[in-house]
Parts: structure tokens; C-alpha cells; sequence
């Protein structure tokens, strides 16, 4: 697999730390940047898109005995909102299948989810991960019917314990691992 003709996505620059040498797009954090950003991105250069790749971070929600790794990268195979107050449809990213054995599925909503409360709601959702624009780029790519393929490597346990500042220090050797995930998979 070539990393020609992919658009490289990430939602925070820090996640895209270990990418400065590799062409790629930061979107902003949150639904409506990463829909914006991404749609215009599309919009603009869309026709020489073969896929999008989207990598970065997320937290685990769920304490089940099966839940996400710190150390895994996680190959999505469905997204949620979990900050709608009517189901969302499911959407599915479409591209490859890398990590058959890694593959969960992921809530996507404009909080930094950090309680305990809220995190075991979003696992009743049937989602193992949490994030802030995965949503946004399902349903763009869908809408642009480019194939999509999202990776995440779980940061924290969105749970009380969870802080931004943790976040703050802890990206950037996510983004590392991002990176060496990519060097030996995607690129």
C-alpha cells in the first residue's frame, strides 16, 4: 500500500509531531473543525484522493475485560456521536482492513471526556474508544466517497482521573508510536 495520493489527517498538531517530513492536513479538534477542514480539503484537491487516513489519539471507555490496549494502535471499524441526543447512525469507514485483530468501535463528541459517569454511558453505546471529530470524518469522506481508514492509539481512560495536562504531555510520544505504526503499515 502507497501512501501516494492518501491525505494524512490528524485533529491536533501534537499528534502530528513525529509527521513533520510527511505531507499531511491538521484539521482542529472538535466536529466542526474537522469537518470543515477536511471538506475543504476535499473540495480543493478531492480529485487526486485515493483514500484518507486519519491517525491520532483517543481515550478508553468501558472497563470490560477485551477493552483497548495504551500500547495498541486501533483500526476503527464503526463510528457513533455520543453528544447527540437521538441515536446517530452508525457510519462505517471504508477503506482497507489492516488490523483484524484490532478493530473497535468509536464515540466521537465535542467534550474531552474525563468522568466516570459519561464514560460508562458511551460504552453502553457499544464503543471501546472516545474521540472528538472521528464522526465528522466518517460522515465527509462518505459524503465525498473517498475510502477512509482510521487508527487510533488510546492515550487515556477518559476517566476522572484524566487530565488535559496529562493528555498535554503524553501526545507526543503517542505521536511517535503514530509514526512507527505508519513507517511499518501505511506508508
Amino acid at each position: 500500500m502507497s501512501a501516494e495520493n492518501t491525505l494524512l489527517v490528524f485533529a491536533h498538531r501534537d499528534e502530528a509531531s513525529a509527521f513533520a517530513d510527511v505531507p499531511h492536513l491538521v484539521t482542529g479538534v472538535g466536529k466542526v473543525n474537522a469537518a470543515v477542514s477536511l471538506a475543504a480539503a476535499l473540495a480543493d484537491g478531492g480529485a487526486g484522493v485515493d483514500r484518507v487516513v486519519v491517525l491520532g489519539t483517543a481515550g478508553v471507555v468501558g472497563d470490560d475485560p477485551g477493552r483497548p490496549s495504551l500500547d495498541e494502535v486501533y483500526q476503527i471499524s464503526g463510528v457513533v456521536q455520543h453528544d447527540f441526543s437521538l441515536p446517530s447512525p452508525e457510519l462505517r469507514p471504508a477503506g482497507e482492513t489492516l488490523l483484524d485483530e484490532h478493530r473497535t468501535v468509536i464515540a466521537t463528541g465535542d467534550v474531552f471526556v474525563q468522568d466516570d459517569e459519561q464514560r460508562a454511558r458511551i460504552a453502553g453505546l457499544g464503543a471501546h474508544l472516545v474521540d472528538m471529530e472521528a464522526y465528522a470524518y466518517a460522515s465527509v469522506c462518505e459524503r465525498f466517497g473517498v475510502p477512509l481508514q482510521l487508527f487510533k492509539i488510546p492515550s487515556d481512560f477518559a476517566d476522572s482521573a484524566t487530565t488535559d495536562a496529562e493528555w498535554d504531555e503524553i501526545v507526543f510520544r503517542k505521536s511517535a508510536q503514530l509514526r512507527a505504526f505508519w513507517d511499518a503499515r501505511l506508508a
